[in-house]
């Protein structure tokens, strides 16, 4: 099989495309033959050696077509979306022709849709809705601040969050994009940048934060939501670099929950994949009640560009490779 392969860490010339042997699977585990996969910051950061794990051949997750899974839990030719259990981490992951991915993180869709736009929505809407539904526990008619929305996990979390009745106000650091997020389903757009909760008119009135930009905005975050509010870290689109001189008690505001989620937990016995309603999330992108679409469509030979284009930072969504 082709595969796409970490030659060391490092640019972009680090991916090389090599013939390497088709994977074997064992019981537990399923043969895909991927169709299309998602790029993701993490693969970036997992090339780089910015990641505490990266395995020879990247990607987080795919779609495609069961070849085999000797333990009988899919049938060859099943439509399935893979994410997480250790692809490209711990184990090869999606960026090949085949994969072997964990039984715990494979699950079966029936859909029309292409793989280009099938492959827009594993690891995206899986997150975005823990994060929403699990993490922050929303509720008909809150109120919802969602940091870094015209990410793809931010217009996930945007088009989940308005479909279930939340006002949400969507930032970005670009007013160009305002009118994407209000076709997305926001209230009200707003420029991020430092010290957003001294601009919010809501301030101390708000339920729940979503934080997709990560370290350099957790501090301004915890000082959005009202008393018992919500905030979920999910994302680090502001990079990797630790929060300085963390001091909860001077830092924090008092009553205020705040979590992480990490979607590397997914197929864990705590965060199984069965919790997640693919089929229904399937179903809503099919008929048009979430928009999701990929932005930019590559093929297998030119992922370094992919991966550029996801590096610059404008993309605004889902960049998708088709196998």
């Amino acid at each position: 099989m082709r595969a796409i392969v970490l030659n060391g860490f490092g640019g972009l010339e680090t991916l090389e495309i090599k013939e390497l042997p088709d994977p074997q699977p064992k019981a537990g585990q399923v043969l895909i033959a991927v169709k299309g996969f998602g790029v993701n910051h993490a693969e970036t950061h997992m090339r780089k050696g910015e990641w505490a794990e990266a395995a020879e051949v990247s990607g987080i997750e795919c779609v495609g077509e069961v070849v085999v899974a000797p333990g009988g839990e899919f049938k060859p030719a099943d439509k399935v979306a893979a994410f997480m259990g250790g692809l490209g981490r711990t184990i090869n992951g999606s960026y090949a022709e085949l994969t072997v991915a964990p039984v715990t993180n494979v699950v079966k869709v029936v859909t029309n849709l292409p793989w280009e736009e099938l492959a827009v929505i594993p690891e995206s809407y899986a997150t975005a809705w823990t994060c929403l539904y699990g993490n922050l526990q929303i509720e008909k008619g809150q109120t919802l601040v969602l940091r870094g929305a015209t990410s793809s996990l931010g217009q996930a979390a945007l088009n989940i969050a308005a479909n279930a009745g939340l006002n949400v106000i969507a930032t970005t650091r670009n007013k160009a994009r305002f009118e994407k997020l209000l076709e997305l389903g926001a209230k009200r757009p707003e420029l991020e940048g430092p010290e957003l909760s001294m601009r919010l008119p809501e301030r101390k009135k708000v339920d729940a934060v979503l934080d997709l930009v990560g370290n350099s905005t957790l501090l301004d975050s915890i000082a959005i939501p009202r008393r018992h509010g919500r905030v979920c870290m999910a994302g680090w689109l502001g990079g990797l670099a630790p929060v300085p001189d963390f001091n909860p008690l001077l830092q924090m505001a008092s009553g205020v929950h705040f979590s992480l989620f990490g979607s590397f937990v997914f197929g864990s016995p705590e965060f199984p994949v069965s919790e997640i309603p693919l089929q229904e999330i399937v179903e809503r992108v099919e008929k048009g009640v979430y928009k999701a679409k990929p932005v930019a469509v590559f093929p297998f030979d030119e992922i370094r560009e992919a991966q550029r284009l996801m590096e610059s930072n404008k993309a605004n969504g889902k960049i998708v490779v088709k196998v």
